[in-house]
């Protein structure tokens, strides 16, 4: 997920010299990264493997990511989609919200750059150690979806109601996307979200006949 391609000029202020030198940083990890996890993969890379490809230092890769697997899953999509979240006519129905606001996740980190969205895909599945770094990150992305969604409906977003639609949101989020690499990026990533969306509205469906 990467910002340079969320956005346009007119959605958001441009960021200034110093922001726009540090998304270029984390680009450079970013694209070192995937390309020697794709010439020798994920357990053969090493930092100091990758801070040479980016022509930056061992330092400064753990300066913008704590962990290797953080390379792989941190990105800018989630203040983006909050606002979002928070952009939405306040009247729409809560469902066509999600449904927007998950639609253009997809758009901007699945079609926008689908070989990078494969292997990431593919590392959460393959990777313990990615998978296990996903799974807390999903919190932090979950506190925020839980705010935004408390300022929209007026619940308490430490109640138990926002908590357990904000994580299966996240975690059905998870899921899909790893059907979608355990089953070889066969399926169209878009249908598979609209059927998860489908499950979280309205529960499981009918028991085949």
């Amino acid at each position: 997920m990467t910002a340079a391609r969320i956005t346009s000029p007119a959605d958001h202020p441009q960021p200034g010299l110093r922001e726009r030198k540090k998304i270029k940083t984390r680009e450079a990890i970013r694209t070192a990264t995937y390309a020697l996890v794709k010439e020798q993969g994920y357990d053969a890379t090493t930092i100091d493997q990758i801070a040479e490809r980016a022509e930056v230092s061992p330092s400064t890769v753990f300066r913008y990511f704590p962990a290797k697997e953080d390379i792989v899953l941190t990105d800018e999509w989630d203040p983006i989609l909050v606002q979002e979240l928070r952009a939405r006519p306040a009247d729409e129905p809560w469902s066509e919200t999600v449904r927007h606001v998950m639609v253009k996740a997809l758009r901007m980190g699945i079609k926008d750059d689908l070989e990078v969205a494969r292997l990431r895909t593919r590392l959460l599945v393959q990777v313990p150690a990615v998978r296990s770094r996903m799974m807390e990150s999903m919190s932090v992305t979950g506190r925020m979806f839980s705010i935004a969604i408390g300022e929209r409906t007026g619940l308490d977003p430490d109640g138990l109601e926002v908590r357990v639609y904000t994580m299966s949101l996240v975690g059905g989020l998870m899921q899909t996307s790893m059907y979608w690499a355990e089953h070889g990026h066969q399926d169209d990533f878009e249908a598979l979200l609209v059927r998860s969306l489908d499950v979280l509205e309205h529960g499981l469906p009918q028991r085949k006949p």
